[in-house]
C-alpha cells in the first residue's frame, strides 16, 4: 500500500510517499481503505518535529481521516464489512474523564496516522460519521469539531443567550460557530482578513473583529458586551501565546477560556492576578472521547450541519496541502482525498 511517511528526520521536505506493507487485521480490529483525511495544525507541527521532537520514525502522519471497512478481525462484533467510518482522535479514551495516558493513544503522533491508503484500528477505535456528509466532509470530524464541541459544551457549558469569541476563522472556529448558534448563543469572531470576517458573518456570526487594524481587541470584545466591566462567557483561544492576554481582557468575571492551540507560540508571561483576582478558568481539552464524538454526530446529523471545507487536494500532493495549511490563506478546513 502507498503511505505517507515522515522516515529519519522531520520537515516538510521530507515528508516521503512510500510502499508500505498492509498491516495485519489482529483481533478486535478493522481495516480500513481510507478515502479521505482532513489536516489540522497539529500535523503540520508534527511533521516539522515542533510537537513532538522525541516522536519515533518512521511516522505516519495526520490524526484524521474516513474510510470503508474491507476486513474484520476475529471478535469484531459491531461493525461489517462496507461500513464506513472515522478513526476517533484519541484511540484511548472511550468514555468518562480523560485517561492520564491518552496522549500516549493519540492519532498521527505518536500512534501512526491517517495519510495512507489503508489503516487498521481497534474496533473501539473507529465510528460511523453522519450518513449526509460527503467522505470529505466527514473527514474533518475527529479533531477540529470534536474540539469545538467539547469547547463549548463540555468544558464550556455554552447555553441560550450566552457570549462566546472565537479566534481566526480555521475549522475548530468554524465548527465552534455552527455550534454556538445552534445553542443560542451571541458570537463573536476575529481574523486578520476582512474577507474572511465576511464569510463567518455570512455564516451567522453575530460580530467581527479585524484583529490587525484593532490590535487591543479585547478591549473591542468587552466594547461590545457591554464594557469594561462586562466580557463574553467563554473563549475559544487557539492562538496561543500573543492572544491568551487579550482572550483574558475579553472574557467576564468567573468566565472560561478554552485553551486548545498554539498558533503563535507556547510559552508566554502574564500577571497571574488577571485569573485570580476574576475568578477567571482556564481549562485545556485534548479534543474529547469516543462517547463525545457519538453525541456530536447526533447533534450534526439532526441538524444537517455541513462542515466548511476551503480546500480538497488529491493524495499525489498532500505536501502542497500542507503548504497551503501552514500559510494560513485557508478558511474552514484543508482535506486530501486519498480514494477514487
Amino acid at each position: 500500500m502507498k503511505a505517507y511517511e515522515i522516515r529519519d528526520r522531520f520537515g516538510l521536505q521530507q515528508l516521503t510517499l512510500t510502499e508500505r506493507p498492509a498491516p495485519p487485521c489482529g483481533h478486535g480490529q478493522v481495516r480500513i481503505r481510507v478515502k479521505a483525511v482532513s489536516l489540522n495544525y497539529r500535523d503540520y507541527l508534527v511533521v516539522q518535529g515542533e510537537y513532538n521532537p522525541r516522536q519515533r520514525l518512521p511516522l505516519i502522519p495526520v490524526s484524521d481521516g474516513v474510510g470503508e471497512v474491507v476486513e474484520t478481525g476475529p471478535g469484531v462484533e459491531g461493525i461489517r464489512v462496507g461500513e464506513r467510518v472515522a478513526g476517533s482522535f484519541v484511540q484511548g479514551w472511550l468514555a468518562g474523564p480523560m485517561p492520564a495516558r491518552a496522549g500516549a493513544t493519540t492519532l498521527g503522533s505518536p500512534l501512526d496516522g491517517m495519510l495512507a491508503e489503508e489503516v487498521v484500528l481497534p474496533e473501539t477505535g473507529v465510528i460511523a460519521p453522519p450518513d449526509h456528509l460527503t467522505d470529505i466532509e466527514a473527514a474533518t470530524l475527529p479533531c477540529a469539531a470534536l474540539t469545538a464541541w467539547s469547547a463549548l459544551f463540555v468544558h464550556g457549558r455554552l447555553g441560550p443567550g450566552q457570549t462566546v469569541l472565537l479566534e481566526g476563522t480555521g475549522g475548530v472556529s468554524l465548527f465552534a460557530l455552527q455550534f454556538a448558534l445552534l445553542a443560542g448563543a451571541r458570537v463573536i469572531i476575529t481574523s486578520k482578513s476582512d474577507e474572511k470576517l465576511e464569510k463567518a458573518a455570512g455564516l451567522g456570526a453575530h460580530h467581527t473583529i479585524n484583529y490587525r487594524q484593532t490590535p487591543d481587541w479585547g478591549k473591542a470584545v468587552q466594547a461590545l458586551t457591554g464594557g469594561s466591566a462586562a466580557g463574553v462567557d467563554l473563549v475559544i483561544e487557539v492562538g496561543g501565546a500573543e492572544t491568551l492576554p487579550q482572550a483574558l481582557r475579553a472574557v467576564r468575571v468567573g468566565g472560561t477560556i478554552c485553551l486548545i492551540g498554539i498558533l503563535s507560540g507556547n510559552r508566554v508571561e502574564l500577571p497571574l492576578t488577571s485569573i485570580l483576582m476574576r475568578g477567571v478558568r482556564v481549562q485545556g481539552l485534548l479534543v474529547g472521547s469516543r462517547e463525545g464524538f457519538e453525541a456530536m454526530n447526533r447533534a450534526i446529523a439532526s441538524h444537517q450541519i455541513r462542515p466548511v471545507v476551503d480546500r480538497v487536494f488529491p493524495f499525489e500532493q498532500a505536501g502542497e496541502a500542507f503548504s497551503y495549511l501552514a500559510s494560513g490563506r485557508h478558511f474552514g478546513k484543508v482535506c486530501i482525498a486519498v480514494g477514487d
